[in-house]
């Protein structure tokens, strides 16, 4: 097949013009509907909330992540599992550091708030682990078993960690050196723990935890609770004020690290900006990191990595340094 010079001149013409990641989204041929929501229609903000529409590989990566996970057990052996209320969900995966009295990464899950288990999420152990740091894996309820609420889930996760700040010498860890990291709707329920009270309401320092890092998460549930995720989560007026941490930032005491990819949907790279900004403007410590090239799944294997994106924010944030 031949080539014209005006095809040749029009191909460099597209390839010159083309656009950053962070501006590309799914395109379709539709007419849009009546806005629900900043400029999406019903459909646009159901597939922001969505990621199948935006990465089309989480399957791979799920798969990936299974076998890396169970890999990580083989070479460190099985983690201590413990429990930390008395629901059966109510346990958490301990892999141990080789040193007594390490730091500790609490590591909060995501799952649309629907599903995934700690076991699923053993693939970054080795980091941790190598760094020198305790790597602890919460179970949670899911918000189908909740009967459509988000409050339990939240009260587990805040109880989790309140557990392992209290427990932290029974395992060879730092309670003084306790820090929370998450991603997708983990980074939310790790964002509603950075408003916890811990002195009212578990009768801990106000700084039982020195920091966090999350990832490709929600920080305001008005969108999610008029997207689709509204079939399934019942969000009440009190559920979307008092689990919006972007609405009680007063509440916040440690520095947080706010991580999103170029490929994530338009509404978690919002959320993300907007936080990060809200929390700027308060005068909160905050770091705001962008990975170009990264979608939602992509850019959560960087936890297992000491130069990835989310990796090194972490031990960065811990004071660590890589094995």
């Amino acid at each position: 097949m031949l080539t014209t010079r005006r095809t040749f001149l029009g191909a460099l013409a597209a390839a010159a013009g083309s656009v950053r990641a962070e501006d590309c989204a799914p395109k379709a041929v539709r007419t849009k509907g009546t806005r629900v929501w900043l400029d999406l229609d019903q459909s646009d903000l159901d597939d922001a909330y969505d990621q199948s529409v935006y990465a089309p590989n989480s399957r791979q990566i799920g798969a990936r992540n299974a076998t890396n996970s169970e890999l990580a057990r083989q070479r460190l052996g099985p983690p201590r599992r413990v429990a930390y209320g008395p629901s059966e969900i109510e346990k958490l995966d301990i892999y141990l550091a080789r040193a007594a009295n390490a730091p500790i990464n609490v590591f909060i899950h995501g799952g649309a708030w629907l599903g995934r288990t700690a076991r699923d999420f053993g693939y970054p152990a080795e980091m941790f682990v190598g760094a020198g740091a305790h790597f602890v894996v919460p179970d949670f309820v899911k918000v189908t078993d909740a009967g459509g609420s988000l409050f339990p889930m939240v009260e587990q996760v805040r109880r989790a960690v309140a557990w392992t700040y209290r427990n932290a010498a029974s395992f060879g860890g730092d309670a003084s050196r306790l820090y929370v990291s998450g991603r997708s709707s983990g980074s939310h329920l790790g964002g509603v723990v950075a408003i916890t009270d811990w002195k009212k309401d578990h009768g801990l320092p106000p700084d039982t935890v020195k920091g966090y890092v999350l990832s490709s998460g929600m920080y305001d549930l008005r969108a999610p609770r008029l997207s689709k995720r509204g079939n399934y989560v019942k969000f009440s007026d009190e559920m979307e004020q008092e689990l919006s941490p972007q609405r009680h930032l007063d509440k916040i005491v440690a520095p947080i690290v706010l991580l999103y990819g170029s490929l994530e949907t338009p509404e978690f790279k919002r959320q993300t900006r907007e936080f990060a900004e809200a929390l700027k403007k308060a005068g909160k410590p905050v770091k705001l990191v962008y990975a170009e090239g990264y979608n939602h799944y992509e850019i959560a294997e960087t936890i297992a990595n000491p130069y990835g994106f989310v990796g090194r924010e972490i031990l960065e944030q811990m004071r660590l340094r890589p094995a």
